[in-house]
């Protein structure tokens, strides 16, 4: 029996298969300096003890989004070693905080296959939790992601496709603490859950390059050793001719610049779905506008929510695209992200 792991394909998934994943991890400064370095996250819960005390919490929580990575890049080496692309993302929840010094494992389960057309992959469904050392729940996410097949020649014919949410509800139980006056001086931003409108459209004017080194260093601190990250050689021999960024490194850029204009909405309440709509590459500069798609007036007199839209965009000012998609519906060539998601945000306690 070979002692190597040469992962998965789409042949050896089963709908109902149950997967334990290997490689726990405990968190450390080191992880949340590192990933500040590389995507240059600016909310201030994230960065600050003393401000997080006042907010409630015994020292700052982990960002949500690096909370993320660091579980979901758990389930990599199980479900997309022999991955094409990641395509999208449903139903994704933060429900308890994480901190420095816990230790984060992840578990999937297969809900969906379906078979291309071409014979040469398929695309699997799955349902992933990840859990702390004290068994809570710290994330529960679907995705999928499009496999290459072992034997092309043999086709299965399979379509087994989920159906998702195209939103979570909204929990009376938020596990947040209870927010008191903010200080808007230390967050950055003077802008509270009163102050958004439906239909506003912020165009955050920051725009960020990402160099080979950033986006692979980032991958390799998720430990997501995807070979579309990291083989530049194999790469070279594919239609895309060099290594593909990791779509989750886009997310967190996204968010990042999102930062001016959403400088309170500290918390990120679900991922309700998301596309990559197109590939990103080292080299590509990035840019982002959010539309405003909801208000939720959470029965708490201190928070609430707003469910955003943000769409990025490569080597292209975001003001410049009034629609993501074309005529024909499919998304413009420079649109990278489209993601669809909820933030939670404190109320005015002055008002």
């Amino acid at each position: 029996m070979s002692k190597i792991n040469l992962g998965n394909f789409f042949e050896d998934f089963k709908i109902g298969q149950k997967i334990i994943h290997p490689l726990p991890r405990t968190i450390t400064d080191g992880d949340v300096s590192f990933y500040i370095a590389l995507t240059g996250s600016r909310f201030a819960l994230h960065s600050s003890d003393v401000l997080a005390q006042k907010m409630g919490y015994k020292k700052k929580p982990l960002d949500d989004l690096l909370m993320f990575h660091l579980t979901f890049g758990k389930s990599v080496q199980d479900i997309s070693l022999n991955a094409i692309a990641n395509l999208g993302y449903a139903e994704v929840s933060f429900p308890n905080p994480v901190f420095v010094g816990d230790t984060v494992r992840l578990e999937t389960e297969i809900i969906g296959l379906k078979e291309n057309s071409n014979g040469k992959s398929g695309v699997v469904y799955v349902h992933s939790i990840g859990y702390n050392q004290d068994e809570q729940e710290v994330l529960n996410l679907k995705r999928w992601v499009m496999v290459h097949k072992k034997n092309k020649n043999e086709m299965s014919n399979i379509k087994d496709i989920p159906t998702f949410e195209k939103t979570l509800a909204v929990e009376k139980s938020i596990n947040i603490p209870k927010q008191k006056e903010i200080d808007t001086l230390a967050t950055g931003g003077k802008f509270f859950f009163e102050d958004y409108e439906v239909g506003e459209r912020l165009n955050h004017p920051e725009g960020i390059t990402i160099d080979d080194s950033d986006h692979t260093l980032a991958t390799k601190l998720y430990q997501n050793n995807a070979k579309v990250h990291f083989d530049d050689f194999m790469m070279k021999s594919t239609p895309m001719g060099q290594r593909l960024m990791y779509g989750g490194h886009v997310i967190s850029i996204a968010r990042a610049i999102s930062f001016n204009g959403l400088q309170n909405a500290q918390w990120i309440y679900s991922i309700n779905s998301g596309a990559h709509a197109n590939p990103t590459y080292a080299k590509d500069t990035i840019y982002a506008y959010t539309e405003i798609l909801e208000k939720i007036n959470h029965e708490r007199d201190d928070i609430g929510l707003l469910r955003l839209r943000t769409v990025a965009v490569k080597n292209q000012k975001s003001e410049e695209i009034s629609n993501p998609k074309d005529e024909d519906g499919k998304y413009l060539k420079n649109v990278v992200l489209d993601l669809d998601y909820t933030v939670i945000i404190p109320k005015n306690k002055k008002k």
